[in-house]
């Protein structure tokens, strides 16, 4: 919304489901609930990490409180925030902006006149009372909860809870035309939001993810969507290294990819600002100007565009070279792949997006209407049997998969996709060389290990 008007709205469906907004306690519960449930997990309460000691073969924590102890393994990977120990014991340094955009927020439940529709309110036509930059979000929670951010200007004044409730008493009486509706308040408070970005992620054996490694929030980009990101690019391949030996390429990747995504996050946001905030000008004469705003404001909360959207590994060190084989589909290599339903090797029906994150790589054969026939009937026809062997000879474990469709691919396609679901190649059909050199390079090139196996071999040959 500007001022009165609907200036714009996006609708979303099961090709693009809408953003998730969760409330950060739910969130924390659902969390220490699932580390309840794994027995590989140990949570260690009141401990504080004092000591990081690394070796050739492992790296040693200690940790001090009333259960101090050490700890043992062969890699550490510090989660542990904006003021991250872990960071500081391994003397990174973690330059950026401080307070580069302040919100007021409330947590409340209510009525609102969309239901369950986020919304972002630039120039409210009333009249407001304090500091006040002319930006509201509203974000619908489960439960009745709505979350309002109100953005406020550059600087430290002081938000007192009695203007903060002014403040909502006048936007819920704006949004509804008449009297403020009854609310139930849950939360206040003030968010500062920095920009920083460590420079290096990876010590040794020791890593950064989250906002250890990175922080960012202005103009809707998601922090957390950047942690998860994280996770799911180390974690795959910390399990490789775990179970098939030490690659210190595919160890090093992890900075290379997602310090370059961050970090061209940080410098749109950087570009954008300026003329998103600075107000005035002739910007705000030229035709149109007004929609570009808008568009450039709704990027990052909406995760679309250079502000928003899951980032590219087209240029990783682990993207192996074209080959004539390679066939065009509509998700650039690199970019995180479509969540088509394919067949699974049990015969069941499941989306892509489940069978990521089990540490093997996915090849995806794109066959259409082997949907209607039930998986024994094709599993043994066609070019299957020479893919599954293909798969079969991989230099790491694989799922082969099968879709019915998948955007912009010809029938037989075949796409080689990461554990954490990044598109590695796609090519035209069964070529098993084409598909062995795409996996290899994905792993971060053969090995040490493999190479004097392959050697070994040709030497019995």
């Amino acid at each position: 919304l500007r001022r009165k008007q609907v200036t714009n709205e996006v609708a979303f469906d099961d090709a693009e489901p809408a953003p998730l907004h969760i409330a950060q306690h739910v969130l924390t519960a659902a969390l220490r609930a699932a580390v309840a449930r794994e027995p590989l997990i140990e949570l260690a309460v009141d401990s504080r990490l004092d000591t990081i000691e690394q070796e050739p073969a492992g790296v040693t924590a200690h940790t001090r409180g009333a259960n101090g102890t050490w700890w043992r393994g062969s890699y550490l990977v510090g989660c542990d925030g904006p003021r991250s120990t872990v960071r500081k014991l391994q003397d990174i340094r973690f330059p950026g902006r401080t307070a580069v955009e302040r919100h007021a927020v409330a947590a409340l439940r209510t009525e609102l006149p969309r239901p369950e529709e986020a919304f972002l309110h630039r120039s409210p036509p009333w009249r407001t009372s304090g500091p006040f930059a002319g930006e509201i979000t509203a974000r619908p929670l489960p439960d009745g909860v709505w979350r309002l951010d109100w953005l406020l200007p550059p600087g430290k004044d002081l938000v007192t809870p009695e203007l903060l409730l002014a403040r909502i008493r006048e936007t819920l009486t704006g949004w509804t035309g008449e009297g403020a509706p009854a609310y139930e308040l849950l939360d206040t408070g003030v968010h500062t939001v920095h920009h920083r970005l460590a420079r290096r992620w990876r010590a040794g054996r020791v890593f950064l993810a989250g906002d250890a490694a990175h922080l960012l929030g202005a103009l809707g980009t998601h922090g957390l969507d950047e942690g998860l990101r994280d996770a799911d690019n180390l974690a795959w391949k910390l399990a490789t290294v775990h179970h098939h030996g030490p690659h210190e390429a595919l160890l090093d990747s992890y900075q290379t990819e997602r310090r370059a995504v961050v970090a061209a996050r940080l410098r749109a946001a950087d570009q954008v600002l300026p003329v998103l905030r600075g107000g005035g000008g002739l910007r705000s004469y030229v035709p149109g100007a007004g929609r570009q705003h808008d568009a450039l404001l709704m990027d990052g909360h909406l995760g679309h565009g250079a502000l928003g959207a899951p980032g590219s590994y087209a240029g990783s060190p682990l993207a192996p070279e074209p080959v004539d084989a390679e066939t065009p589909v509509d998700t650039p290599v690199g970019e995180a792949v479509a969540d088509v339903v394919v067949t699974a090797e049990d015969g069941t029906f499941v989306p892509l997006r489940e069978r990521l994150g089990r540490g093997a790589l996915l090849v995806v054969l794109v066959a259409p209407g082997t949907v209607v026939w039930e998986r024994r009937h094709w599993v043994s026809a066609g070019i299957m049997p020479r893919l599954a062997a293909a798969v079969a000879a991989l230099p790491h474990p694989a799922e082969l998969l099968v879709a019915e469709s998948y955007p912009g691919a010809a029938p037989h396609t075949v796409l080689l996709v990461r554990p954490d679901g990044h598109l590695v190649t796609a090519l035209g059909g069964v070529h098993p060389a084409a598909l062995y050199t795409a996996a290899e390079a994905t792993l971060g090139g053969a090995t040490a290990t493999t190479r004097a196996e392959e050697h070994a071999e040709a030497g019995a040959r």
